[in-house]
């Protein structure tokens, strides 16, 4: 866990053409460390192409049968997360043929942990993506009351979101952990933070910059 001040800390100091560095060259790539790698040899390692790219637990956002896969780790709290937000929309909107996962990682205190698991309650109802706009549309801290009116407001059945949380607690406990293991095996250090294709990513992008990393993946995805 962080500190929210560690978190505006980290971003500060990594600039975009840092971020972007990382593409070049392979040193992003997941193969490049063990450590951060598709395990090959085990379906329970928390790294596993299935768990971090296909988790069955977690909705799909974009084209669900596209041909890059953009894995984001966010908080609903992270200012950075909702200023690349409406961004990182455009750009899978415009380009058509991407996956978009958006992974909860919930490291900026108790509040954040409460948006995430109600936000994933919501996939009971078929509402995950309708909640993770809303509670990522907003410029100013969360309160428990204010997500619930946020909530509300975007045609979720709150009451019956809190009653599946209640009753999937274990379940949707289960994906923050993944998710947790995932981001802290792949060393990032802060939301938001991706994996698009087969490279990580940490930081904020541009929408040219996220268009640059895609066409990286792709070509990677055929050599």
């Amino acid at each position: 866990m962080i500190k929210p001040t560690d978190a505006v800390r980290l971003h500060q100091r990594r600039t975009r053409r840092e971020a972007l560095r990382l593409l070049g060259a392979g040193a992003a790539m997941l193969a490049a460390a063990p450590h951060a790698s598709f395990a090959q040899s085990s379906e329970e390692t928390v790294l596993t192409e299935a768990l971090v790219l296909r988790d069955p637990d977690i909705p799909v956002a974009g084209n669900a049968n596209g041909d890059i896969t953009i894995v984001e780790y966010f908080d609903y709290q992270c200012p950075y997360c909702r200023k690349v937000e409406p961004e990182l929309g455009q750009v899978v909107h415009d380009d058509g043929n991407i996956r978009l996962v958006q992974k909860d990682w919930p490291i900026l205190g108790p509040v954040s942990v409460t948006a995430a698991r109600i936000a994933l309650a919501c996939k009971y109802q078929e509402k995950y993506l309708q909640a993770h706009e809303a509670l990522m549309g907003v410029n100013s801290k969360l309160t428990e009351p204010r997500i619930r009116e946020l909530l509300a407001a975007a045609g979720i059945d709150v009451d019956r979101a809190t009653r599946d949380l209640a009753a999937n607690a274990k379940a949707i406990d289960a994906v923050l952990a993944r998710n947790n293991e995932q981001a802290t095996a792949f060393g990032f250090r802060g939301t938001p933070s991706f994996i698009v294709g087969k490279f990580r990513v940490p930081g904020v992008l541009t929408m040219a910059q996220f268009e640059q990393a895609i066409s990286d993946a792709r070509k990677a995805a055929k050599k």
